[in-house]
């Protein structure tokens, strides 16, 4: 008998299956935060790994792959291949703001990546170092139009969203500031905390605990509404400063390419881990405060557009650039 009539002989299930016909996930995913560890970006990350991972039956191991603003992150996950087994943990800085301070990207924002789910969002906090005497914005502004060198501000890469209010605050305050750049938060948290730094902008979850312990001065929480994780903290606007609107958001890409299926898998896993109880109070414990998952991948498709118009009138008017 030959082998092609032998096969017609065998059930199905005994048959071998197609590559595209596997069952995804087939292996561990990766998801690549494009940041070193310590800040919001991994305190998210962290937790949506483990509770995907339950949901879809395979490890989601953390990469931090800090450098350049997350563009070295971003243009690891461009390059992948496009079978959904690779994520980008993107952040309104890391990923829209780089792209449109530095213009020389390894990749295309727009055409080299798909998206899968828009997570949620944190307010970010000004702090400064104890050691500044400024209890909100406007004693600040006073105390840096009498200091006779620039306040240094750290950041955590060129073009992140801590750049960018950073620069905002400059400008909307009037006073000299000079970029500090790091390869994420982590490192440039320890610096304000040695009294390296005057100022530090980020989103809630890794100022908190040294909020808390007095090592760290919180200013004003840079937007309209008040943190859930910070009540008694007054907002850029309540001090008359609305130009000082900054929130960090949270979502999930791969590459360009990969099948719609895959895609549709990847964010009910991730739209079904952020809406679970247990996730949600720990997510708003850390300061983020908007948890609101897309209802399909194409509504972050969307909402990535809406977002680099609006960021793109800021970075003119704090004329950022590569340094």
């Amino acid at each position: 008998m030959r082998r092609r009539d032998a096969l017609k002989l065998l059930p199905a299930a005994l048959l071998p299956m197609p590559a595209y016909a596997q069952t995804f996930p087939s292996r561990p995913i990766r998801m690549v935060i494009p940041f070193t560890a310590g800040g919001s970006n991994d305190v998210v990350g962290r937790m949506l790994a483990d509770a995907m991972a339950a949901r879809l039956g395979q490890p989601v191991v953390v990469e931090n792959r800090g450098g350049a603003g997350g563009v070295l992150g971003n243009d690891a996950v461009a390059k992948a291949p496009p079978d959904g087994h690779t994520m980008l943990l993107a952040g309104s800085g890391s990923f829209v703001i780089s792209s449109l301070v530095q213009p020389r990207l390894p990749y295309d924002p727009v055409r080299d990546f798909a998206a899968i789910a828009y997570l949620g969002a944190s307010p970010n906090v000004i702090c400064v170092h104890p050691s500044i005497p400024a209890r909100n914005l406007r004693e600040l502004q006073a105390f840096g139009r009498t200091r006779r060198e620039p306040l240094r501000f750290g950041t955590p890469g060129v073009g992140t969203n801590g750049h960018a209010l950073g620069a905002m605050i400059g400008v909307v305050l009037g006073i000299e500031l000079e970029a500090i750049h790091y390869r994420g938060t982590g490192p440039a948290l320890n610096d304000i905390l040695g009294g390296r730094l005057d100022i530090l902008t980020n989103a809630s979850a890794p100022l908190q605990p040294h909020i808390a312990a007095n090592t760290l001065r919180a200013l004003a929480i840079a937007g309209q509404s008040r943190s859930v994780a910070l009540p008694d903290l007054s907002t850029s606007v309540e001090q008359g400063f609305p130009e000082l609107d900054s929130a960090t958001w949270y979502g999930l890409l791969t590459a360009a390419g990969t099948p719609a299926d895959r895609i549709a898998t990847l964010h009910a896993a991730a739209k079904a881990s952020m809406e679970e109880p247990e996730i949600r109070r720990r997510l708003i414990e850390a300061g983020v405060d908007e948890i609101a998952p897309s209802p399909a991948p194409d509504h972050f498709t969307r909402l990535l557009a809406s977002d680099r118009d609006r960021w793109a009138g800021v970075v003119r008017r704090a004329n950022l650039r590569v340094e």
